[in-house]
């Protein structure tokens, strides 16, 4: 072995070995942090959104002099609701399901003095539209306890504006978490008493969200039984960036709450960006594989006849072929080790620049990043070894 050792380090070419390492560290840094700066800046936009699947537009109509007056012409029609569906842009679509009863609720912490009661509303989504804990997010008849998603701004007029100016304390989301809500239902000479248990809230629905089998059985027992159409639906789009999606809203007069188009559509440009950068830095790599596998072949044409001669004398093609190979697991593995070292740098530094511009942002860990490290690792040496394995073949096959 010490003999192939031998001959492996008379024509190695330290520029050819060096211009490999630097462009497979390069494209290798690109990829994994192209993965993992999106990790972490995507969780500015879903952080607050936990329980809310994917990127949904809600979708209402623009409330003009006339509805205003009337309070009429506000609400979807089923022909309305059957041709946004059949849009292209459209993947799939679901209604907000009203309360047809009256609703009011109660909260109180005596230890702090603190009492509310509030007339209040009810609305639900199908259940696809909404990804929470299942055991806590269902809702079968004869139970007492409703499970309640509030939204965020809710809580934000109480901290700081009736909270600041009463003098009383500000409540964190946990803490009303723990909150019992009194719920008191009327309706069609019919009453009923429940409670409440907040578990969520949202920055994107302002509304008051209640699981829709709870609504469906209490418009059916509190409800007067007439039809109620939807006054907002949730869209799920194929693109945010479709143009067709702003005209066709602009045609009908509708309109999406928060702007959150316009953020749907900041987190299409956020994937395309990353996925371009990860493209840059695939076809580096795939070049630094290229650099590689040409300089082991010139290294090994440049050793054929005395590499011949060993498998003549008895060395095994494997024993020839491992010297070449552990050298190409060793700069394979400097690499993937130098990369995470930058990885880690660099991330320490953007990190700290986004938790000054959002201090609530959830950072999360690195744990998917290296185990696409590790795979591309795992990818990149197992074809080195294969192809000098091939080309070591070659030679075996040659001296015969």
């Amino acid at each position: 072995m010490k003999l192939v050792w031998k001959l492996l380090r008379q024509h190695i070419s330290i520029g050819q070995f060096t211009g490999f390492t630097m462009a497979n560290l390069i494209g290798m840094v690109i990829i994994l942090l192209g993965f993992q700066f999106y990790q972490d800046v995507s969780s500015i936009f879903s952080s607050k959104e936990s329980f809310m699947k994917k990127d949904y537009i809600v979708v209402t109509k623009q409330v003009g002099a006339v509805s205003a007056l009337t309070g009429k012409g506000n609400s979807f029609a089923p022909a309305e609701i059957e041709a946004l569906e059949k849009q292209p842009f459209t993947r799939s679509l679901g209604q907000f399901l009203p309360a047809d009863f009256s609703v009011s609720a109660s909260m109180g912490m005596k230890n702090i003095g603190i009492q509310f009661s509030t007339e209040m509303f009810f609305e639900s989504v199908p259940d696809d539209y909404v990804d929470y804990n299942s055991s806590q997010w269902n809702y079968r008849e004869g139970d007492e306890l409703i499970p309640i998603i509030l939204p965020r701004n809710y809580l934000n007029l109480y901290n700081f504006g009736y909270a600041q100016t009463r003098g009383l304390p500000k409540l964190s989301e946990n803490v009303i978490s723990m909150i019992s809500l009194d719920i008191s239902i009327r309706g069609q000479g019919k009453s009923g008493h429940y409670q409440g248990k907040i578990v969520g809230f949202s920055n994107r629905l302002n509304t008051i969200l209640v699981p829709k089998a709870f609504l469906d059985w209490a418009n059916k027992e509190y409800g007067s039984g007439e039809k109620v159409y939807p006054s907002r639906l949730i869209l799920e789009v194929s693109n945010p960036t479709d143009d067709r999606i702003a005209k066709y809203f602009q045609d009908k007069g509708y309109e999406t709450e928060d702007d959150k188009l316009e953020q749907g559509k900041t987190i299409w440009f956020l994937k395309i960006v990353v996925g371009i950068v990860m493209a840059v830095g695939i076809l580096i790599t795939v070049l630094a594989l290229y650099i590689l596998m040409l300089s082991i072949y010139l290294l090994v044409e440049k050793n054929s006849a005395k590499l011949e001669n060993l498998l003549l004398i008895g060395y095994s093609p494997s024993r020839v072929a491992w010297p070449y190979q552990l050298l190409t697991l060793g700069l394979n593995a400097i690499v993937l080790v130098l990369a995470f070292i930058i990885l880690m740098i660099v991330r320490k530094y953007y990190v700290e620049m986004l938790e000054a511009l959002y201090p609530d942002i959830i950072i999360g860990g690195i744990g998917k990043t290296v185990l696409i490290g590790i795979v591309l690792f795992i990818m990149v040496s197992f074809m080195n070894v294969l192809v000098i394995r091939q080309k070591i073949a070659v030679i075996w096959e040659r001296k015969d």
